[in-house]
């Protein structure tokens, strides 16, 4: 079991700062605006996740959590872990998880169910080698500053075989699936954002999608970073989606 991390020294933003027509943030003006933006809406993080998903965010995290296959008590690392959904959740099914995210205001409202929690860059983990059995993450890629270094930093802290599982925002297919997706995700949910929580926030959210790599771009990430067994897997019509992937056994990290 991982006994003792420490992560960066802790501090909580004070507010985002985002416009409708500025430029998506790049680098560490990127890393700078999310850990702002998610300190900005922890506390009302889980009701307006609920709202805008209507509940569904729910069985996405049940079925990630299915698909790591997990043997029991295994060691999870939970990247992005925000107030602790998944992290509950494994601890529920007797696995011992360890909730990671940039964000001291989220793991100040993080209610993980004992789990233990530290705050870090994903890209630069305060973990050996092999130190973990599974990797689970929620809605975190696209706000990651390099997605590159997180993949080869996750990959570095899974032991060989071990499993991935990152569960994220996607787009229907079906054509007037997809067109009530974008007009809600562009539309509706900044304004309930700025209703319940930071408004600055929720119009950066939907437009964050546009970080997110294609699946074969995202696939080759992976390969080049040790893991093997790739698989892509839409959830509820494709409103969400989730990414599997093995640590490749010829591999014992670095």
């Amino acid at each position: 079991m991982i006994k003792a991390i420490k992560g960066e020294p802790a501090h909580v933003s004070q507010g985002v700062s985002f416009d409708a027509c500025s430029p998506l943030p790049e680098g560490k003006a990127k890393q700078d605006l999310v850990r702002s933006m998610f300190d900005s809406i922890a506390p009302r993080y889980d009701l307006v996740n609920f709202l805008m998903t209507f509940g569904l965010d729910a069985g996405w995290r049940r079925r990630t959590i299915e698909m790591l296959q997990l043997s029991p008590g295994s060691v999870v690392l939970d990247i992005g872990c925000g107030t602790g959904d998944l992290a509950r959740s494994l601890r529920r099914k007797g696995h011992q998880p360890v909730g990671i995210d940039l964000s001291l205001g989220m793991l100040a409202a993080a209610r993980a169910g004992g789990a233990p929690l530290v705050q870090a860059d994903a890209a630069q983990l305060p973990l050996l080698a092999c130190a973990a059995d599974a990797v689970v993450s929620g809605f975190a890629v696209r706000n990651f500053a390099d997605l590159t270094s997180v993949v080869n930093e996750l990959g570095r802290v899974l032991r060989p075989g071990g499993r991935l599982a990152l569960l994220e925002v996607g787009e229907p297919k079906h054509r007037l699936l997809r067109f009530g997706h974008r007009v809600w995700f562009a539309h509706v949910v900044p304004q309930l954002g700025a209703l319940l929580s930071d408004g600055a926030a929720y119009r950066y959210l939907p437009r964050s999608v546009a970080y997110l790599p294609s699946f074969p771009e995202f696939a080759g990430l992976l390969c080049d970073a040790g893991f093997t067994n790739v698989r892509h897997h839409p959830l509820s019509g494709g409103i969400a989606q989730c990414v599997i992937a093995t640590r490749s056994a010829d591999s014992a990290g670095s």
